[in-house]
C-alpha cells in the first residue's frame, strides 16, 4: 500500500475539519432551534415565506432593518428605530433578547431570554436563516373573510350595554375563512376621548403606571399591587381617597418575568406575598401597609416546568381557606403537533403520573393547572387540558377556582371561542387534541380518540381570539362611597386584552358576566368599550379589573400605562 503524500494528507485534514464545522454547526442550529421553540414559536415563524403570526416572521433578521418586516404592524418603539435606519445585527439582537423594555422602551414584545448561553444559541440560530424559497401554503379551500357588518364580535357594534351568548350549535367549521395576522398596532389615547361605560358611570383616570403592569392584585388593606413582566417588578398604589392614586412605590425588582401574586395566610393579616415568576414561585415578607419587601425572596417552587414554553405567564391564587396554592401554566405551542403520536412510556402510565390528557415532549408540565401546599410541597396535577388560563381566579363564595382561557390560534376568525369556565379537580379541558367539547382539531385528528368522552365542557363561550385575562367578582360593603347598583353584586368583572388571529379587530373591552349562586348563566355583556380606533389600531388593551374598597372598580391598561376608575355619577 502506497504511503499518503502530504497533499492527500492536507486534502483529508481539510476534510475532517470541514465535517467537524458541519457537525457543530448541526449541533449549534439544534441547540438554537430548541430555544427557539421553547420561547419564540408561539408568535413568531422562521420560514422563508416570512409569515406573520402574532410577532414578524424572524427568517432572514439578521442584517434586515429593525421594524422591517413588510405588512407587519410595529410599535412605535421599534419603528422609529428602524427609520433611523438601525439593522439587526447579532449584538443587536443579544441585546434585545436580553431585556426589550430597555432596548426598545415602548416594545410590545413581552418576552426576555435571560440565559445568556441560550441566549447566545438562539442569535447564532437566527443568523443561520437566510436564502431559501418561501414554502407552499398547503392547499384547503377557504372563503373569503366575515364582513364587519356579518361580524358578531367586530369592534364597531361593542358598546356599553350590549349581550352576548354563544352557543355550541353556531360554532362554525374550521377554516371557514382564512386565518389571520392581525396585530393591533397601538396608537395615542385621542385628546379628550375617555373609555366609554353605562349611563349612570364614569370613568376617570387614576393612575399612569409608565411600566406597564399587566396583572392587580387588592391587598387586605386596599392598596393595589400590580406586576410588570417586561420591568421584573412589582409596584404598590395607594390612594387615600378612592379618586387617585396617591402613593406610588416600588415594592420588589430583578425579577424573573413575575406575573401572578397572591397573599397568604388568606384573610385579613397576611404574612406573605407570593409571586410566580417564570419558572418558580417565591414569596416576600409582608405586613399590612408595606410599601417595599421588607426581606429578600424565599424560593418555595425552585422549578415549575423543565422548559419555559411560548406562554410565560404563571397565575398565582390560594383556595378560601388557604391550603392550597394554585399555579397556571399555558402552553409551550400553539396545539402540539410536534410531540407526537404516544408520550415515552404507555398512555395509562403516562396520565397515572401527569393526569387525564396531559402532553408530553416539549408541552410536558404544560397547559394545565398544579396545586401545591403553601410551603411548595404537595405537588400534584389539578387538571389537565387547558391551553392559557392566563386568567385564574377562586370565587370568593363558592371557592371554586375559575379560569379565563385563551384558546388555540390558526383555525379561522371565529374559532374556537376563547372561554371562561369553573375548573374541576381531576379534570380534563380538551387542549390539545379537542376544543369545546369533543370538538376534534383537524391537525390532531384521530391522535387520541381515547379521550373524545372525557372532555369536559366549559361553562361560558367567549368570542374567539378575545384573549380574555384578568377577573373579579364585584362586591361591595352596603356604605361604600362608590358603590354599585346591588344588580351587579355576585357577578364577575372579565377584561378582554384582543387578539390578533383575527381579520376584523375585536375585544379590548372589559365585560361583566352575569352569574347565578357563582355559575356563569352563559351570557356577558360589555362594560367598558371605546379602546379600539380601526381594524389596525387601539389606544388602549385592557388587561387586569379589581374592586376597591370604596366599591369602584379599576381598570389596567398594560399598553398604555393608564388605570382608569368606574364608579356610578
Amino acid at each position: 500500500m502506497n504511503p499518503l503524500n502530504i497533499k492527500d494528507c492536507l486534502r483529508l485534514a481539510a476534510l475532517g475539519l470541514a465535517l467537524a464545522t458541519s457537525v457543530a454547526q448541526a449541533q449549534t442550529a439544534q441547540a438554537g432551534k430548541r430555544v427557539f421553540d421553547g420561547n419564540c414559536a408561539m408568535c413568531h415563524t422562521v420560514s422563508p415565506d416570512g409569515r406573520a403570526l402574532m410577532g414578524p416572521g424572524l427568517h432572514g433578521v439578521v442584517g434586515r432593518r429593525i421594524g422591517g418586516a413588510a405588512g407587519f404592524g410595529y410599535s412605535d418603539a421599534l419603528g422609529s428605530l428602524g427609520a433611523l435606519g438601525k439593522t439587526w445585527t447579532a449584538a443587536e439582537l443579544e441585546r434585545y433578547l436580553a431585556d426589550p423594555a430597555r432596548f426598545a422602551p415602548g416594545t410590545t414584545m413581552p418576552v426576555s431570554v435571560a440565559d445568556a448561553g441560550q441566549r447566545a444559541e438562539l442569535v447564532r440560530y437566527l443568523a443561520q436563516l437566510t436564502g431559501g424559497q418561501p414554502a407552499k401554503a398547503a392547499a384547503r379551500p377557504v372563503t373569503p373573510p366575515i364582513k364587519p357588518a356579518d361580524d358578531p364580535g367586530h369592534w364597531s357594534a361593542d358598546k356599553p350595554g350590549r349581550i352576548h351568548e354563544l352557543k355550541v350549535s353556531q360554532l362554525p367549521k374550521p377554516y371557514a375563512t382564512e386565518s389571520a395576522s392581525n396585530g393591533p398596532r397601538t396608537v395615542p389615547r385621542p385628546e379628550g376621548v375617555l373609555p366609554s361605560v353605562p349611563e349612570g358611570f364614569k370613568a376617570q383616570l387614576w393612575a399612569r403606571d409608565p411600566d406597564r403592569g399587566r396583572v392587580m392584585v387588592k391587598a387586605p388593606n386596599g392598596d393595589i399591587f400590580i406586576s410588570s413582566t417586561t420591568k421584573r417588578l412589582v409596584k404598590v398604589f395607594r390612594s387615600s381617597t378612592g379618586e387617585t392614586a396617591d402613593t406610588i412605590s416600588t415594592f420588589a425588582s430583578g425579577m424573573d418575568r413575575p406575573f401572578g401574586m397572591a397573599f397568604w395566610p388568606t384573610g385579613a393579616n397576611p404574612q406573605y406575598l407570593y409571586v410566580a415568576f417564570v419558572n418558580a414561585i417565591v414569596r416576600y415578607p409582608y405586613r399590612n401597609g408595606d410599601l417595599v419587601a421588607a426581606g429578600e425572596p424565599e424560593v418555595v417552587v425552585p422549578r415549575l416546568s423543565a422548559a419555559v414554553g411560548s406562554h410565560s405567564s404563571r397565575t398565582l391564587a390560594f383556595s378560601t381557606d388557604g391550603r392550597t396554592m394554585f399555579l397556571s401554566i399555558g402552553s409551550a405551542t400553539n396545539v402540539a403537533e410536534n410531540i407526537g403520536r404516544a408520550p415515552p412510556v404507555p398512555i395509562a402510565t403516562w396520565e397515572a403520573r401527569h393526569g387525564l390528557g396531559a402532553a408530553w415532549g416539549e408541552e410536558e408540565g404544560h397547559a394545565l393547572v398544579l396545586a401545591f401546599d403553601p410551603d411548595g410541597s404537595n405537588r400534584r396535577t389539578f387538571a389537565t387540558g387547558l391551553r392559557n388560563c392566563v386568567g385564574m381566579y377562586v370565587h370568593p363564595r363558592s371557592g371554586e377556582l375559575i379560569c379565563s382561557i385563551n384558546e388555540r390560534d390558526l383555525l379561522g376568525d371565529n374559532l374556537p371561542p376563547d372561554y371562561l369556565t369553573r375548573v374541576k379537580p381531576g379534570a380534563f379541558y380538551g387542549w390539545p387534541w379537542y376544543y369545546i367539547g369533543s370538538h376534534e382539531d383537524p391537525r390532531l385528528a384521530g391522535h387520541r380518540p381515547d379521550l373524545r368522552d372525557k372532555v369536559t365542557a366549559p361553562d361560558l363561550l367567549l368570542m374567539a381570539h378575545s384573549a380574555p385575562l384578568g377577573m373579579v367578582m364585584y362586591e361591595a360593603a352596603p356604605n361604600a362611597p362608590a358603590a354599585f347598583p346591588k344588580t351587579y353584586d355576585g357577578d364577575l368583572f372579565l377584561a378582554f386584552h384582543g387578539s390578533w388571529n383575527r381579520h376584523t379587530r375585536a375585544a379590548s373591552k372589559v365585560v361583566r358576566v352575569f352569574m347565578k349562586d357563582g355559575v356563569p348563566t352563559g351570557r356577558y355583556q360589555d362594560f367598558m368599550t371605546g379602546f379600539v380606533v380601526s381594524d389596525r389600531e387601539v389606544w388602549g388593551r385592557p388587561s387586569s379589573v379589581a374592586v376597591q374598597d370604596d366599591g369602584s372598580v379599576l381598570v389596567d391598561d398594560d399598553v398604555t400605562g393608564e388605570i382608569w376608575r368606574v364608579s356610578p355619577k
